[in-house]
């Protein structure tokens, strides 16, 4: 075979590839160039490291629940009610550490336990008595606000204990001393290395398998963008404070749910049953239990992100938690979640998240009025769904 009949051979293999993976690299080129827009028009304000850390302090409660709720549309469900949910459950903790004075340690369990208590009822409703999720948690989304009210009393409950408030406001301690946080340098590029190396981990076991679809070219630019991003972000965080301690929950909780979506058995009868629900129930997966956990898993993540927002505001407020649900649900739609359950993933609906986020800081940074914003994230949530629903017609 000559050089030019592979040359011709490797181009179809590229374009076909790219094809096949449109939606997912279009999401992130869009995300790049959202910020690239924004870092101009701000006149370069979007990168400043201590707008980088508002922008994660901003939006990791978003990002949190929005895991949890790709694992509901995949499966084929919605939840309304996590935003309220979030807003109880940081209610419930204000009472117990400001008015009880509870250890928060304790008072943390306790609300996580509490958040999946709930999630699980209302998957136990739609699980075992078959009733609309779109109903249990439209429900839920009324009852819990209306908790939330009767819990503070109709007024904000604060200030919270300092060690409580470290899980928001902290940042991880650099012991070298000095304005710039090396710890932060050295944990970015652990986490670069670790992230790249199983890459080309995962990539020599498909290939000797002979399973490699993905070009080398985009392989390796993948991995480029990667050590580039990862570097560039420690960096910016070093600048200003270092990593801070939501970041480390955050990312330590996409990395469990990454794992949990590839590679267990739980996260493909997720998958299985959004596909179609009666042909995974008759080879054998219990998708009433599966309804069950995955309500229960999303009930403490919004538990979490209610935690995390009330630990950020300092306080507890009856509003905590309006609309969190509709930008949540909003991050897995544009992260590529299909309207029809079984497709999704879990490093879509972070970018979607962070897309969201990206747009509300630069919007604001911009001083568009709330009334446009809202306007435009909602063009854009629509654009993700007719493009999802164009190319699986055309599919």
């Amino acid at each position: 075979m000559t050089d030019t009949t592979v040359q011709t051979a490797a181009k179809p293999d590229l374009m076909r590839f790219l094809k096949a993976n449109v939606r997912d690299y279009a999401l992130l080129l869009s995300l790049l160039a959202i910020m690239i827009f924004f870092q101009f028009t701000t006149g370069g304000t979007l990168f400043k490291p201590i707008n980088m850390t508002n922008l994660i302090l901003q939006n990791s409660y978003i990002v949190i629940m929005a895991l949890g709720m790709l694992l509901i549309i995949v499966a084929g469900h919605i939840d309304l009610s996590v935003g309220s949910v979030s807003g109880f459950v940081g209610a419930v903790a204000a009472v117990m550490m400001v008015n009880w004075k509870v250890d928060p340690f304790i008072s943390v369990i306790a609300c996580l336990v509490l958040g999946g208590i709930i999630g699980g009822a209302q998957g136990y409703l739609v699980a075992y008595y078959k009733i609309p999720a779109f109903i249990v948690t439209l429900a839920g989304m009324l009852v819990f606000k209306g908790l939330a009210l009767t819990v503070l009393g109709g007024a904000s409950v604060g200030p919270f204990p300092k060690e409580f408030q470290l899980l928001s406001s902290g940042f991880v301690p650099d012991f070298t001393g000095g304005t710039f946080n090396w710890l932060a340098i050295v944990i970015g590029s652990a986490v670069t290395a670790a992230i790249i190396y199983f890459n080309f981990k995962e990539r020599r076991n498909q290939q000797e398998h002979g399973l490699a679809e993905e070009p080398d070219v985009i392989f390796y630019g993948r991995n480029l963008l990667i050590a580039v991003a990862f570097l560039g972000f420690s960096y910016l965080m070093a600048s200003y404070k270092g990593l801070p301690n939501v970041l480390i929950v955050m990312f330590t909780l996409i990395a469990l749910f990454v794992f949990i979506t590839t590679r267990t058995t739980f996260g493909r009868r997720v998958y299985a049953m959004g596909g179609n629900e009666k042909a995974a129930k008759l080879s054998g997966i219990n998708t009433e239990r599966m309804t069950f956990l995955i309500f229960a898993i999303m009930g403490t993540l919004a538990a979490l992100a209610g935690l995390i927002f009330a630990a950020r505001l300092n306080v507890a407020t009856p509003k905590a938690g309006l609309g969190f649900e509709l930008e949540v649900i909003a991050a897995c739609f544009i992260g590529g979640a299909a309207v029809t359950g079984g497709v999704g993933k879990i490093i879509g609906a972070v970018i979607g998240a962070f897309i969201i986020g990206v747009m509300n800081n630069g919007m604001s940074i911009l001083g568009v009025g709330i009334d446009l914003q809202q306007v435009i994230k909602g063009a854009v949530l629509m654009l993700a769904v007719f493009l999802d629903v164009y190319y699986k017609n055309k599919g």
